[in-house]
């Protein structure tokens, strides 16, 4: 039975681990969704996945298109927890974008998307 939630321990929010991220982490693209992934690195003091998501400013100006993508993208990581472990690992910190300046019609597309990242990185 998987595991649905997405504590507080799985948010990636400090400023040392997204400046380390940044710093070090290797880009994939899928369609319209972008991840910055390190994973298994000496300086990361985590031993569970942390997943941090963005849309930028530049794309949306209204905050509210910001806020529903936002949350759709953590409904994806949510419900495919399994997935993006088995392909990304344990001990990773992550982030997620959306760059596109289209607003997704349904949850199944930005889905269909996500799923597809993580099974282009188990290919590679």
């Amino acid at each position: 039975m998987s595991d649905f939630k997405y504590p507080k321990e799985e948010k990636l929010k400090t400023d040392n681990e997204i400046t380390l991220l940044f710093a070090k982490g290797k880009w994939k693209s899928c369609g319209n969704l972008r991840i910055i992934i390190l994973k298994n690195h000496p300086d990361l003091h985590t031993e569970n996945v942390k997943l941090g998501v963005s849309v930028s400013k530049r794309y949306f100006k209204k905050a509210v298109h910001r806020n529903r993508i936002k949350r759709l993208l953590r409904e994806c990581y949510r419900l495919n927890k399994d997935i993006f472990k088995t392909s990304f690992g344990e001990k990773t910190i992550a982030m997620m974008f959306w760059v596109s300046n289209e607003l997704p019609e349904k949850f199944q597309d930005v889905e269909a998307e996500f799923i597809k990242l993580c099974q282009s990185q188990k290919k590679s």
